[in-house]
């Protein structure tokens, strides 16, 4: 199958952005074809005219828990340990697996509504919804989170170690490769180090890649180097947990000797304002972590913290508040957002052919309705992206050459089902209240 899509401004990319205004971009099968300003020789099965709309890459969610849905709303105004321990883990304990499908479904029909063409999702027992995934036709890269206490029953951490490997080997590379399975360990505060370093050492044997929280407040910062005498940072990086391609999310209050530490093992670090900010758990120190050379993707956490899946809006955000604060609009280049928000977001889930619109890459592809007055007048594109575009903006979300989103329709899931389990699972989960 040929598709062409005409008469679109299309945002390319060759080692910078390019703009092609009223360009051609053709499609066979999953792979881009041909990008460019002339219409092309060769036969399309179908062409499709998009005036008056924008051709960019897809958007990657490099941090979430997409189950989290259920919860949205719940504990608003508590800071991180008593939102998670007060309000999140008693209704997380009553979750079933019919429950965590339903809310892994709303997360990806945010997602697919704002653009998002692929998350990295770390969630207990992703099995319970991997079904899910495949079925929506995005892409994901799937975490089975490992923690540990010190009190934790020998035999019963063996076996969570063990259900998380077995994840691993039952998923990874499913979907034509859509589905890629990660490792990954909460935290340093639900973590121990015997089994830190046992689990980093299972990653390294499979090639894997690994997810992890770290730094995400003051107060963890802190108590880790009262506990370990080292910071969350330089605690995983001598229990060998970096030699993984790792993405550490929030890195909030990382020191200066972390990010040296991030950088020599090219950590990828994961920024999600809009949860760290609602928190109250302050922000990445970004500024610094480009200085250096890291490589910095977005992420919006979870539902129940952020408290949406509105990549737009983390791109805005870090935008505006990293500026503001260091009284610098330079700071942050719209073309380097943009890129933290697709490539960037790529390359991390070890997906070099994707993250970009050029001759040869996957045909993930989402299309922006220019016709809102907010978008008005398009004197620059990655502009108006950055600090203009909504999701609502959003007409249509394309992965591998297949439409799975356009003109608020999902087709891939069914809303009136998810409509339909979502009543019966908060009745579930909130009877009593």
């Amino acid at each position: 199958m040929k598709l062409l899509f005409a008469n679109a401004d299309i945002l390319s990319y060759e080692n910078d952005w390019r703009l092609i205004k009223k360009g051609y971009l053709g499609i066979e099968n999953d792979r881009i074809i041909y990008v460019g300003q002339n219409k092309p020789d060769d036969a399309y099965d179908q062409v499709r005219d998009l005036s008056g709309h924008a051709l960019i890459p897809g958007l990657y969610n490099m941090h979430t828990h997409t189950p989290m849905s259920l919860l949205r709303g719940l504990g608003s105004g508590l800071p991180l340990d008593r939102w998670l321990f007060e309000q999140m883990l008693p209704v997380e304990r009553k979750m079933t697996p019919q429950h965590m499908s339903v809310g892994n479904r709303i997360s990806m029909m945010e997602m697919l509504a704002s653009g998002v063409v692929g998350f990295s999702d770390m969630y207990h027992h992703p099995s319970n919804y991997v079904a899910d995934v495949i079925a929506s036709g995005m892409r994901a890269n799937l975490g089975h989170p490992v923690m540990a206490m010190l009190s934790d029953d020998p035999a019963s951490l063996a076996g969570r170690i063990r259900e998380s490997i077995d994840f691993f080997d039952q998923y990874n590379e499913r979907a034509d490769g859509r589905l890629l399975t990660d490792f990954a360990i909460h935290a340093e505060y639900t973590s121990t180090a015997e089994t830190v370093r046992t689990y980093a050492e299972l990653c390294k044997e499979r090639q894997s890649r690994l997810q992890i929280h770290l730094s995400e407040t003051i107060k963890e910062h802190e108590e880790c180097k009262q506990r370990h005498g080292k910071t969350p940072a330089r605690y995983f990086y001598d229990l060998d947990v970096f030699s993984n391609p790792t993405c550490a999310a929030h890195c909030v209050a990382v020191e200066p000797e972390d990010m040296d530490l991030l950088k020599e093992k090219d950590v990828t670090v994961v920024h999600n304002p809009s949860s760290n900010m609602k928190l109250g758990s302050g922000y990445m120190p970004i500024h610094e972590m480009m200085k250096r050379g890291i490589r910095v993707t977005l992420g919006t956490d979870g539902d129940a913290s952020n408290n949406n899946q509105n990549l737009f809006e983390e791109m805005h955000l870090a935008a505006i508040i990293h500026c503001g604060y260091m009284h610098d609009p330079t700071l942050l280049p719209v073309g380097d957002l943009f890129k933290m928000a697709t490539i960037d977001g790529a390359v991390s889930q070890g997906r070099g052919d994707c993250g970009k619109l050029a001759v040869g890459m996957k045909a993930d592809i989402v299309a922006i309705d220019l016709d809102a007055p907010h978008l008005m007048p398009n004197h620059d594109l990655l502009s108006l992206l950055v600090y203009s575009a909504q999701a609502s903006d959003v007409a249509m979300t394309m992965v591998d050459g297949k439409i799975l989103y356009e003109h608020k329709e999902f087709l891939t899931i069914d809303k009136d089902r998810v409509r339909y389990d979502l009543r019966k699972t908060l009745d579930d989960l909130f009877a009593e209240e």
